[in-house]
């Protein structure tokens, strides 16, 4: 995807520009390339970014540890204001109390916005935090480990030591 010149959307009918999504994104390894839209539409002084994708990426469970494949679906859509100061040096104070309204996107208006870096952002935000592959995983089968003999031979010295030891 290209980077669009935020002035170039006022030449749009509707200062809107839509872009059908049917490709890999860089840097998101998925089974299959990401398919949607994304509207990005200029309202004066902010973008209205919105997006509807979705795509398949592999998971590892977090109780089994077993590989498994998922179906990331996008439903997004943000405010990006436009700032004269954006992207421009910081030189505040390096710790500061942040306000929450400064918790925002910006881009200066004369800059481009780049719908394949805020589609991986959108997309990563949405993977779940708890990747289960089944809601009834059982998880790792632990077996009995007193029962169980060891199998490498650099362990028989610490058996040895244990069976030394009292108790």
């Amino acid at each position: 995807m290209e980077a669009i010149h935020i002035p170039w959307l006022l030449k749009l009918p509707e200062q809107t520009n839509e872009i059908q999504v049917n490709e890999l994104i860089a840097g998101l390894e998925t089974l299959t390339p990401v398919r949607g839209r994304l509207k990005v539409r200029h309202q004066g002084n902010y973008l209205e970014v919105s997006a509807q994708a979705e795509t398949i990426i592999t998971l590892t469970c977090h109780r089994c540890l077993q590989q498994y494949n998922h179906r990331l679906k996008l439903d997004a859509s943000e405010l990006v204001w436009l700032d004269e100061s954006a992207n421009q040096p910081d030189d505040g104070p390096l710790e500061r109390e942040t306000a929450l309204d400064d918790l925002v996107e910006t881009l200066p208006p004369q800059g481009y916005f780049q719908p394949d870096t805020w589609l991986y952002e959108q997309l990563c935000l949405a993977i779940p935090p708890r990747q289960l592959c089944d809601q009834q995983c059982p998880g790792i089968q632990v077996t009995d480990t007193e029962s169980a003999s060891p199998t490498d031979r650099r362990w028989e010295a610490l058996e040895a030591l244990k069976r030394q030891l009292p108790g």
